[in-house]
């Protein structure tokens, strides 16, 4: 008998031992379970603002930690090398207890909490809930930097023990989220969900040709202002990553428009990697 997976829309029904979609969570004695639990491939002392965070304790540091495997398909990845991964890539186990307390050692380097970044942290949703529980009651602060596609049920559940959030929404077209093997919509409820909750800030690659016209940034900055016009928006340039090495980079200046764009509707918008 197969089990389903409740993390994403997706639902990956699985035989026993076999491996999901996102190649982070397998079927083990009639489960779905987490294969990357504790299991790190990056950890790093960042500053706030890298993840992006522009409005959440700036000038201050987080740890970020990421494992591997991602529950979409963009190839123009820029972590692919360990999104796109399996559970045979190099890892570093560090139990939730062990990772939290790494954490508040770092206090006295400004550091304020623990980011689950890099790949996408909310396969590893056990992982992250255990950590953050233990990591509330030490006064740390728990950032997510997620691609948005989750189910309602996990993302409520782990929301209570979250602080900030950095949620990509890669366009504002339905097309586009169908081809990377997203919906637009899961990720417009994940946006909703999180602002009652918790600091939410929005980055979305600008790639030429695919998601970079004036109108459909129009549309998404106004769809963001209508839940609150104070969301950041990050509006990021992109480089050639992954399968998609033959598309120039965005061009400055393109960025620049867009963001102009993006501030009709919404008060605090940045222009990354420029």
């Amino acid at each position: 008998m197969k089990a389903k997976c409740g993390i994403c829309p997706r639902g990956c029904e699985l035989d026993e031992g076999q491996t999901g979609f996102c190649r982070a969570r397998s079927c083990r004695d009639g489960r779905v379970v987490s294969d990357s639990y504790g299991r790190l491939t990056s950890i790093a002392l960042d500053p706030i603002e890298k993840k992006p965070l522009r409005r959440f304790y700036p000038g201050s540091y987080i740890l970020s930690v990421g494992s591997f495997g991602c529950n979409l398909r963009c190839s123009f990845c820029q972590n692919h090398r360990i999104s796109m991964c399996g559970s045979d890539i190099d890892t570093v186990y560090l139990s939730p207890e062990e990772l939290v307390e790494k954490s508040c050692g770092l206090a006295g380097d400004g550091n304020i909490g623990i980011a689950f970044t890099y790949n996408e942290p909310l396969i590893g949703f056990e992982y992250i809930l255990d950590c953050a529980k233990l990591a509330k009651q030490k006064g740390q602060k728990i950032v997510l930097v997620t691609n948005g596609y989750v189910n309602k049920e996990p993302l409520g559940e782990l929301l209570p023990f979250v602080d900030a959030m950095n949620i990509d929404l890669k366009a504002f077209d339905d097309k586009f989220y169908r081809e990377i093997g997203g919906d637009l919509e899961t990720v417009k409820r994940t946006i909703e969900a999180s602002a009652k909750s918790v600091h939410v800030e929005i980055t979305t690659l600008v790639i030429p040709g695919m998601n970079d016209s004036e109108e459909e940034t129009e549309r998404m900055a106004s769809w963001i202002a209508g839940i609150d016009k104070k969301i950041p928006l990050h509006i990021s340039r992109f480089f050639p990553q992954y399968r998609m090495t033959d598309r120039p980079p965005t061009a400055i200046k393109e960025i620049y428009s867009l963001a102009k764009t993006a501030r009709q509707h919404l008060e605090f918008v940045y222009e990354g990697n420029c």
